[in-house]
């Protein structure tokens, strides 16, 4: 089978006791079955220790946080299972954290999570690019193949796109080309995007937003830090930083061909538009904030969630509000 991944992908390594945030802090880490049985077999101190802070509830077992941080967390940053037991011993999300599979069977694609500090730098800093390599296995594609074709030949275009120099011209031709995207996967037949056009419907369409209504909204959300809490009641809003362009082309890598799942492509394509313009008004370091960002929305299937269902229903998050923001 076919896997691609970002040309930094095996670069990355975890910062450990160095890193100025943590994956051991803030959320609650799910255990896979097998660590589980194990864990719950497991002689000794530690053995006893992993028992009473493993917990499960509809059948998912998680380790409960104490004080904000996972109990296995040591003082001096690195992991008490790894340190006794070794790497192998971690649960799946913590062994493979900051890293993730999207695998459709025949191909699969591989990226780092934008949650992670050190993740983030590669992510927005970092060589851009993408290799494929074919490896042993793989199994039967049980997507729609038509769909799928529609999918990964309108991301391509819509990578292009983000190669505009002025990022708000790109972030509002990118929502344009999405909603045609989203009628060519649809069943329309395909056509060429014309930037021209769709530069001055955009410019028409656009009406003034509300920001102080997005930040609201996002302060609605659950929440897991009181940093992110602090970020959204003091913002300091400037102007696009240049990494944008790197986030979006995170964005549209990550989520793009997802929609292969519900057939819902639009709505992806304004979450990635509210993403950047959340991060442009929140303001700060731009790393920083995308990495909190992602921590509190990105990892929050639940938050994830509402911005979709947001991106339909709300008044706040229309093409034309949203354009208005990316434009003025």
């Amino acid at each position: 089978m076919e896997i691609t991944k970002p040309v930094y992908f095996d670069r990355f390594r975890c910062l450990a006791g160095d890193c100025p945030d943590s994956c051991c802090k803030d959320w609650q880490v799910q255990v896979d079955a097998s660590s589980a049985c194990r864990y719950r077999a497991l002689p000794g101190k530690l053995g006893d220790d992993l028992r009473s802070v493993l917990r499960e509830e509809d059948g998912e077992a998680y380790l409960t946080i104490r004080d904000g941080r996972c109990p296995m967390w040591r003082r001096d940053g690195l992991c008490r299972i790894q340190a006794e037991l070794g790497e192998k011993a971690l649960c799946e999300t913590c062994r493979q954290f900051p890293r993730l599979t999207h695998d459709y069977g025949d191909f699969a694609e591989r990226g780092l999570e934008l949650s992670c500090p050190e993740a983030a730098r590669w992510i927005l800093e970092g060589e851009s690019g993408y290799v494929t390599e074919e490896v042993p296995g793989g199994e039967a594609a049980e997507y729609d193949r038509e769909a799928m074709a529609v999918l990964k030949r309108t991301r391509a275009k819509a990578l292009e796109i983000l190669a505009e120099s002025d990022i708000s011209k790109a972030l509002a031709l990118l929502l344009l080309y999405g909603c045609q995207a989203q009628g060519e996967l649809d069943g329309e037949a395909e056509r060429p995007f014309d930037r021209a056009a769709a530069w001055e419907t955009a410019k028409a369409m656009a009406r003034p937003g509300d920001p102080a209504a997005v930040l609201e909204f996002f302060s609605g959300l659950e929440i897991l830090t009181d940093t992110w809490r602090r970020r959204l009641h003091t913002p300091e809003p400037g102007d696009w930083d240049r990494r944008t362009e790197n986030l979006l082309r995170y964005l549209v890598n990550r989520y793009w061909l997802q929609a292969v799942s519900d057939y819902d492509l639009y709505g992806r394509v304004k979450f990635m538009v509210i993403s950047a313009v959340l991060l442009r008004l929140l303001g700060g370091d731009f790393r920083e904030t995308a990495q909190l960002f992602s921590k509190e929305i990105e990892n929050d299937a639940e938050n994830l969630d509402a911005i979709l269902d947001a991106a339909y229903d709300s008044p706040i998050f229309t093409d034309a509000k949203l354009l208005g923001m990316l434009l003025q």
